[in-house]
């Protein structure tokens, strides 16, 4: 349904993206992975003709959106990852606004306008000026706008910073069933990996402008195949302890968390003998061990040496 086809951007001597491949199926929710600086806002903007790429294509049906921009404004709904409403207006206005803006007129506006509310479940408060509204309300009424014109294809720019955990589980469901339910099309980024998880059939993983795995969920952990997470629980933080198994060859990446730190080793190898040496060490103690298979984002660590976040 959708292609692009080595897709770069210059901007003066610096290359954001460089030669992209990427592809979507009709119905298909794709989520796009990177760390920040990777490129992947770029990639979203040549892809919604919003800028114009160095080199490559965009490809609509076979048809160049390059030359005819057009092509996929009229089929493509963009969540951004700044609010774009007017929070004088009430949601109601602010749908009505942006909907003649999509050419809705008349009876074919309301409707469309009350069932975009509908979706995102705000018909008792469209007549609420928009400044009245929580962070998850807002962000929902942005997904409303992009979805007044009945989308094909719908680009979400993470949808759901910054909003509390019963708004963000809303927003995830409401995806879903778009996707599932409505047949639309996704293309997802996010700074949640469960997120990509939950929603996404396909996965890009971009860094430094360039895809460097793609695959289903379970082909992008299939490269950690030889791999095993342990996650070791600390009765305290200690830095100390992650900079001297920094040193440990047999570790191949080593990050901390919350309650430890989290390693990836291959399989069979025996570093806990050195874990818990270097612990007593220090004088931490160990107060769980835990293995588990490789996650998207332990592959997502492996491939780009990065947090989602960094």
């Amino acid at each position: 349904m959708l292609e692009t086809e080595m897709l770069q951007k210059k901007f003066k001597d610096k290359v954001a993206v460089d030669g992209v491949n990427l592809y979507m199926e009709k119905g298909e929710s794709i989520g796009l992975l990177g760390p920040n600086g990777a490129g992947k806002s770029t990639t979203i903007s040549m892809i919604s003709s919003l800028i114009k790429p160095t080199a490559g294509d965009v490809r609509l049906h076979g048809e160049s959106v390059v030359k005819n921009p057009s092509l996929i404004r009229t089929v493509l709904g963009v969540v951004p990852q700044e609010i774009a409403l007017y929070e004088e207006l009430t949601a109601y206005e602010n749908l009505k606004f942006f909907g003649r803006i999509y050419s809705l007129r008349g009876k074919k506006l309301e409707e469309a306008i009350q069932y975009v509310l509908g979706i995102v479940g705000l018909n008792e408060r469209q007549k609420d000026l928009v400044k009245t509204y929580s962070g998850g309300m807002k962000r929902r009424i942005n997904i409303a706008v992009a979805l007044l014109h009945e989308p094909e294809i719908l680009i979400m720019d993470e949808p759901t910073v910054g909003i509390d955990p019963q708004s963000r589980s809303y927003i995830l469901e409401m995806v879903r069933q778009l996707n599932r339910e409505k047949g639309i099309t996704v293309l997802y980024t996010s700074h949640y990996m469960e997120e990509v998880e939950r929603l996404c059939d396909r996965v890009y993983i971009m860094d430094h402008g360039q895809v460097i795995a793609s695959g289903t969920k379970d082909e992008l952990k299939s490269i950690l195949s030889n791999e095993e997470t342990i996650l070791i629980d600390l009765n305290q933080s200690s830095p100390q302890l992650i900079h001297a198994l920094e040193t440990d060859n047999v570790i191949q990446k080593i990050t901390e968390t919350e309650k430890g730190f989290k390693l990836i080793v291959p399989k069979g190898s025996n570093c806990l003998g050195n874990v818990f040496q270097q612990a007593e060490k220090q004088q931490v103690q160990i107060i769980n061990v835990h293995v588990q298979v490789p996650t998207l984002e332990d592959v997502f660590l492996h491939l780009t040496g990065r947090k989602l976040r960094d």
